[in-house]
């Protein structure tokens, strides 16, 4: 009895503890994480900690202001949107670090864009100015009518473009020249501005101070040819003789001009023209190409406006000679230079 009860007891004991064994190795897996949680817990807290005493302990509030302003800057220097204003100084064109060529061509300076823009209207005309001699051959090619000598086919205020006269040749020239005169031209049916022949540009007399005409070249002579006698008789007159016309016979070969809207030839006298004299072939200095309509009123108005008010006088536009204004214009006339010119009434 003794024995077993002792032996009993120790059974006992042994199931007992092995029961709590068993109940701490139950329980041991929930405790531990409950454990660990709240560690990790008082670990974010006491990092926390730090971090606001860092930033707000005596340490920081001692820092120099000058430092925390260069750190305070340098952390929003990036900006909400991300940009960086020291990237988008470096970026400024300026005369230093890219020359003046390109700080003059890139700049956004008020002063420095509008001298830009006018130094690009200048190219523009300059431009167009070089293509218009490349194709004229002439200088100004641009010439303004200021009669209505040439009406219907050629008006007051139109803008002619002139060329040289070896270039653009029509059929059946008169030798040793470019030009095609009426006479010609209706043999080879070479037209130009509504009737045969070229509109040649003349000085008159060969004088460079005269304003130069604007006319249709009728007809060609030599030296010494009773010209009337080749004239059309319902232009000289039925009756007319050689001896009738101081011109005649011709003193030097050239070309027999009108005026499409006026009665009589240039070299006519008494017919009402200032160009009386027989046109030599240097005194030629292009032949009309084309016109554009009204255009060449804004050369009229400077020259004769304009510089009349500025010399005091009043001009007087030539009626019965088909007068052109020549300056050197640019962009359709609408930039001109003015010579010299003298006016009479007829």
């Amino acid at each position: 009895m003794g024995d077993g009860d002792g032996s009993d007891a120790y059974d006992d004991r042994d199931q007992t503890g092995s029961s709590s064994d068993s109940d701490e190795t139950d329980r041991q897996p929930g405790e531990n994480i409950e454990a660990g949680t709240a560690e990790d817990a008082r670990t974010d807290h006491e990092d926390d900690s730090a971090s606001d005493r860092k930033t707000s302990g005596p340490q920081y509030e001692s820092e120099p202001s000058e430092r925390r302003s260069a750190r305070d800057s340098t952390l929003s220097s990036s900006g909400r949107d991300g940009s960086n204003p020291r990237d988008e100084s470096e970026n400024q064109v300026t005369i230093e670090n890219d020359g003046i060529v390109r700080w003059f061509l890139k700049t956004d300076d008020g002063t420095v864009l509008i001298v830009r823009d006018v130094l690009t209207s200048v190219a523009i005309v300059a431009i167009i100015g070089l293509i218009l001699f490349g194709i004229s051959g002439i200088w100004p090619p641009l010439v303004a009518v200021e009669s209505g000598s040439m009406d219907p086919n050629m008006k007051e205020g139109d803008l002619v473009f002139v060329v040289d006269d070896d270039r653009f040749v029509g059929d059946n020239p008169v030798d040793g020249t470019g030009v095609v005169t009426l006479e010609n031209g209706q043999e080879s049916g070479h037209d130009k501005f509504g009737m045969h022949g070229d509109v040649v540009v003349f000085q008159p007399g060969g004088s460079a101070t005269e304003t130069p005409v604007i006319h249709r070249a009728h007809f060609w002579v030599d030296e010494g040819d009773d010209w009337v006698a080749q004239a059309d008789p319902d232009i000289i007159g039925e009756d007319v003789t050689c001896d009738d016309v101081q011109t005649c016979p011709a003193e030097h070969e050239g070309f027999i001009t009108k005026g499409d809207n006026n009665a009589g030839y240039d070299q006519q006298a008494n017919a009402g023209t200032r160009s009386d004299s027989i046109v030599h072939p240097e005194w030629v200095t292009g032949k009309a190409s084309f016109r554009i309509p009204w255009l060449g009123n804004i050369r009229l108005l400077f020259d004769d406006y304009l510089l009349g008010i500025a010399s005091g006088s009043s001009p007087i536009t030539p009626e019965a000679v088909g007068a052109v204004s020549i300056g050197a214009s640019g962009a359709g006339g609408a930039v001109a230079i003015a010579g010299r010119r003298q006016f009479e009434r007829y």
